[in-house]
């Protein structure tokens, strides 16, 4: 093996033994229906998740008990590879694990291919391959893309349109990762074998056992996870193409909050700290997303891509006050987090600092009488969730940090939207840009009134005339951000669900 091609085997073995210590979980049936002849088989294909400049985390699930393994290359054909152990799959964990890879060279092209083998070490699973790029350490050229909420409002898998193949328009895009900004399963939204469209069309679901109900045990929380990857476009992409993912409602149920006590007969168990700790296990088990990775093992994390790009995923969700009229100061980054994020923001050396916020700034989320997001709807100084956002921009500004820009979904349209000190309430934050996308694969909405506090001008919004839009309707989209590394310019395209730009953004670096 030529020093160019040489991936430090001994390293590789020991820090693939130490990734080995999270295995993760989830599956379709019961653990009880595990298979126990044959060759094992990966019912779900590979993933991969939270790239860095010498590997990523690979995911995987078997159909029985059995040992992961990794091969990884810089050739197509697997010459010059390292064999990798990961984690023990076992039914205590529905089957799954993730192996983080690390000691690869950075800026470059490598090639895995991920098996399980039978304990007893006769017998070996076909593989499943994939290919992705590590972080560069230098100035490169970055793409990546990013969008939320999948299978959301009844549209689930339809196989007579190709299922999901926004996933596919994605691929085309040859991106170096994917952000998932939340909403990554609709655990609150039974699917119908079919629906009947307006226009007389009918749309048919893939509809599954854990997909038929609310879930409320860690088995249907698993199988809400398990349901996405039935999807051939979306197991293509995923075992090609890096993630970095968020939660926000839907991974438990619709506008949560700690504390909460359900009013809802669909539910037998009310209490949604309880259904969040479910929710929470199975997301980690289900997900390229290592607990050891983000901030006391939970969802926020700063993910370096090299020295143009740092990206912060938020989590809106954990910490949050319970809903309200917004008329007080109130949390939904809560005090831990929101010091986090301006301290590290603050640290930052990178060109651009992406915010990945999986709900809205300044566009109103109603849940009733009650604030779902950041804005309240009032007009004047900020109060509620807004304080505490207004706090955070004042401090970054104080601090000088520059080239913020804020990227999040839920609301289900696209939009770009500019915020100024000039129109907004409050002074003492600098002028910045928010870009909103989504949804993935869900129902179409939008779009939705917008808040004056923080000065927004919408520049631009693409959102159907009927609320709950199938994907059949158009109105599915991504976003996809790119930095130029000779320039530093961040250009922004706001794509529809075939990949075509609607919108495009250019940005300038501030020195």
């Amino acid at each position: 093996m030529n020093p160019e091609n040489h991936l430090n085997r001994r390293d590789l073995l020991r820090r693939g033994a130490t990734g080995a210590g999270l295995v993760a979980a989830g599956m379709l049936l019961p653990a009880t229906a595990f298979a126990r002849s044959g060759r094992p088989v990966l019912t779900h294909g590979a993933q991969l998740g939270d790239p860095r400049p010498d590997g990523a985390v690979v995911w995987t699930r078997a159909d029985r008990p059995a040992r992961m393994f990794v091969e990884v290359s810089r050739h197509a054909d697997f010459r010059d590879s390292e064999r990798v152990p990961g984690p023990v799959l076992t039914p205590e964990t529905d089957g799954t694990g993730e192996l983080r890879l690390d000691g690869l060279p950075p800026g470059h092209e490598v090639h895995y291919r991920v098996t399980a083998e039978d304990l007893d070490g006769r017998t070996t699973s076909e593989g499943v391959t994939g290919t992705f790029r590590t972080v560069p350490s230098g100035r490169r050229d970055v793409r990546f893309l990013w969008s939320g909420d999948v299978v959301g409002q009844g549209w689930g898998i339809n196989p007579e349109i190709g299922g999901m193949t926004i996933y596919r328009a994605m691929a085309a895009r040859d991106p170096d990762f994917f952000l998932h900004s939340g909403d990554t399963v609709y655990s609150d939204g039974p699917l119908e074998e079919s629906v009947a469209l307006p226009d007389g069309r009918v749309w048919r679901n893939i509809v599954t056992p854990e997909k038929s109900k609310v879930a409320e045990t860690l088995d249907e929380y698993r199988g809400q996870f398990a349901y996405n990857l039935l999807d051939a476009n979306m197991r293509e992409f995923v075992a090609n193409v890096p993630q970095l993912i968020q939660w926000d409602d839907h991974e438990v149920t619709n506008n949560w909050y700690p504390g909460e006590i359900l009013d809802d007969d669909a539910y037998t168990e009310k209490r949604v700290d309880v259904l969040a700790d479910r929710a929470f296990r199975a997301f980690h088990e289900w997900q390229p997303v290592r607990r050891v990775d983000a901030v006391d093992g939970r969802i926020y994390r700063k993910v370096s891509h090299g020295p143009m790009l740092d990206v912060f995923v938020l989590d809106m969700r954990s910490y949050r006050d319970p809903n309200s009229a917004g008329t007080t100061p109130e949390r939904i980054l809560g005090e831990k987090q929101a010091r986090w994020l301006v301290d590290e923001l603050s640290e930052s050396k990178a060109t651009w600092k992406v915010i990945a916020s999986d709900m809205p700034l300044g566009i109103i989320v109603p849940d009733g009488d009650t604030a779902e997001a950041v804005a309240n709807g009032l007009p004047g100084a900020p109060n509620g969730r807004e304080a505490e956002l207004a706090r955070v921009l004042q401090e970054i500004s104080r601090r000088r940090v520059r080239n913020v820009v804020w990227l999040t979904a839920d609301v289900h349209y696209s939009a770009a939207i500019n915020y100024a000190p000039q129109r907004a309430a409050f002074e003492g934050f600098d002028e910045f840009w928010e870009f909103v996308s989504g949804p993935l694969h869900a129902g179409a909405y939008g779009p939705s009134e917008m808040d004056p506090t923080f000065g927004p001008a919408v520049d631009f919004a693409h959102a159907p005339e009927r609320q709950g839009a199938s994907p059949m309707e158009g109105y599915q989209h991504f976003g996809e951000v790119n930095i130029d590394s000779g320039t530093g310019r961040l250009t922004v395209d706001l794509r529809d669900q075939r990949g075509r730009s609607l919108y495009t953004k250019e940005l300038d670096p501030r020195r």
